[in-house]
């Protein structure tokens, strides 16, 4: 199954969106260049046979791992399964692209939060970059919303990874955060103890939001002024 997997893979690569993805997702491991909507429809397809094609060995390539992530997302199974597959492939994480694509596929969140919400928040202090990442974007993605975000930014506060890409994660966060509580959000922003290069991170998201307007982009603004004096 596994070959055949691979030769599909192959048969739906592009040169021209192999050159394109290779030069924006660092990382990335070697590449077959195949678009995402058809990575998802070939996911969905081996899910009618998950447990024969998750009982292999995943493959070395970035779309054969991003596969194996969008399948164990989409199969059916009872979620206790799901979690035990989704701890399984964590550690095969190692860029934001699988990361974040990985997560928006666990739809499952939704109907589960309080599951999900122990699964993300057990990620947010490991000493592995993407799955610190993991944990994140799986607030992001499902918890930054409604009266879930206090608590989703008293997570988010605690998170000390030093690296990059778990830093833009939690600034992207928090931005979402801004964006859908604005008043709630600003109150936290002024007495977090989060690090500073991280809460810069967050102001330039928020402002990079066309969402964000009037006297919410003002007073971001002078945010920013003020971190930059201080």
């Amino acid at each position: 199954m596994r070959e055949q997997i691979y030769a599909r893979l192959l048969a739906l690569s592009e040169q021209s969106y192999l050159d394109f993805s290779s030069a924006i997702i660092p990382n990335s491991g070697r590449m077959l260049g195949v678009r995402l909507p058809k990575l998802r429809a070939l996911a969905r397809e081996i899910a009618a046979d998950s447990a024969c094609y998750l009982a292999q060995p995943c493959g070395d390539t970035f779309e054969e791992i991003m596969l194996r992530g969008m399948v164990i997302g989409c199969m059916k199974c009872p979620t206790e399964q799901r979690i035990l597959y989704i701890r399984s492939f964590v550690p095969c994480i190692g860029n934001w692209s699988v990361c974040d694509s990985f997560c928006a596929g666990l739809k499952e969140a939704n109907n589960k939060p309080e599951v999900y919400w122990q699964l993300a928040l057990s990620y947010l202090h490991s000493a592995a970059e993407f799955e610190v990442r993991f944990g994140v974007v799986m607030l992001l993605d499902y918890f930054a919303r409604g009266v879930r975000i206090p608590r989703t930014l008293e997570q988010l506060e605690g998170v000390t990874h030093e690296g990059y890409y778990v830093k833009m994660a939690v600034a992207w966060a928090i931005s979402v955060c801004y964006i859908r509580d604005a008043a709630g959000t600003w109150d936290w922003l002024q007495r977090t103890e989060l690090d500073e290069q991280t809460v810069r991170m967050a102001i330039q998201k928020i402002l990079d939001s066309r969402r964000v307007q009037g006297r919410d982009r003002q007073r971001i603004r002078m945010l920013r002024e003020q971190r930059k004096r201080s």
